[in-house]
């Protein structure tokens, strides 16, 4: 089921930027990201990791020991979704999964094929391609139908270039998220911030800029009843293409009642989860 889009939406060059944790074990997890994920490690610190493909940083893992671990009723991450350029990334990115780690889900979901799988800090993950747009099915308003079908693991694999690394141009395609409620992420992510409804079915919203299939995902599937925290998302971030779109962003977040403080290039907003948002310009 679709739904219809915001009064004020964001533009349509709006993407998102980085994804950041608290974790535990920063070695590990450090680890994880380069091997697995095949990100190169861009700066590191005892304290921080930053992590991206080649100068763009996606990811950034900071070390809290004193964070509690999520408690299963805290809202936060679904998981954090890698986007890498081609078929051939994807499939080398199986074989990384294949020889170093668990595969724990792989879908085709129309406009993209996906592999699914946990950190060792059991913060979700996906790593996907995107197909061509002009591929994508769409409904009669425009908006891009999602389905969830089984994937071709073996012709994913033979498409391999066997690559250790992620390629130049993987990024960070979207973020899914878990509510206490789709009405209020609604209201939020939408009616404020300026995403339009994708796709909204079965618990689920898919947000989006543009028409991109979604920048962000947000679900009550395991009925979350509690603000987030702990360890795991720290905040993610949102990059909207001027300055100029910045200021009147943050000026309908303040016209909708959402706080907001200043951070380096940016602002940073809290969602109704007490999820951290950061939105910067270009």
């Amino acid at each position: 089921m679709t739904a219809d889009a915001p009064d004020t939406p964001l533009p349509d060059e709006t993407r998102l930027g980085r994804v950041a944790l608290r974790v535990e074990d920063l070695d590990e997890m450090t680890a994880f990201y380069r091997r697995v994920v095949g990100l190169d490690v861009l700066e590191r610190s005892d304290a921080a990791a930053t992590l991206g493909a080649g100068d763009d940083p996606v990811l950034r893992l900071v070390r809290d020991a004193a964070a509690a671990p999520r408690d299963r009723s805290q809202a936060g991450l679904f998981h954090s979704a890698f986007r890498v350029p081609s078929r051939t990334a994807l499939g080398a990115a199986l074989e990384r999964v294949r020889e170093r780690w668990t595969l724990s889900g792989a879908s085709d979901h129309d406009v993209s094929e996906a592999l699914y799988l946990s950190d060792p800090e059991d913060n979700g993950v996906e790593i996907y391609r995107d197909r061509p747009r002009e591929a994508w099915p769409r409904s009669a308003d425009g908006t891009a139908e999602m389905g969830t079908y089984p994937l071709d693991l073996e012709s994913l694999a033979e498409a391999s270039d066997g690559a250790a690394d992620a390629p130049t141009g993987t990024d960070l395609g979207h973020v899914h998220l878990e509510a206490t409620s789709l009405p209020d992420a609604r209201s939020f992510y939408v009616d404020a911030l300026g995403f339009g409804v994708q796709v909204e079915d079965r618990g689920a919203l898919f947000l989006a800029a543009g028409d991109y299939h979604h920048h962000v995902g947000v679900n009550t599937w395991n009925r979350r009843t509690s603000p987030a925290g702990g360890r795991g998302l720290s905040w993610f971030e949102i990059v909207v293409p001027d300055t100029e779109t910045l200021v009147a962003v943050r000026d309908r977040l303040a016209d909708a009642g959402v706080e907001s403080r200043e951070i380096d290039r940016g602002i940073e907003v809290r969602d109704p989860d007490d999820v951290a948002v950061r939105l910067r310009a270009e």
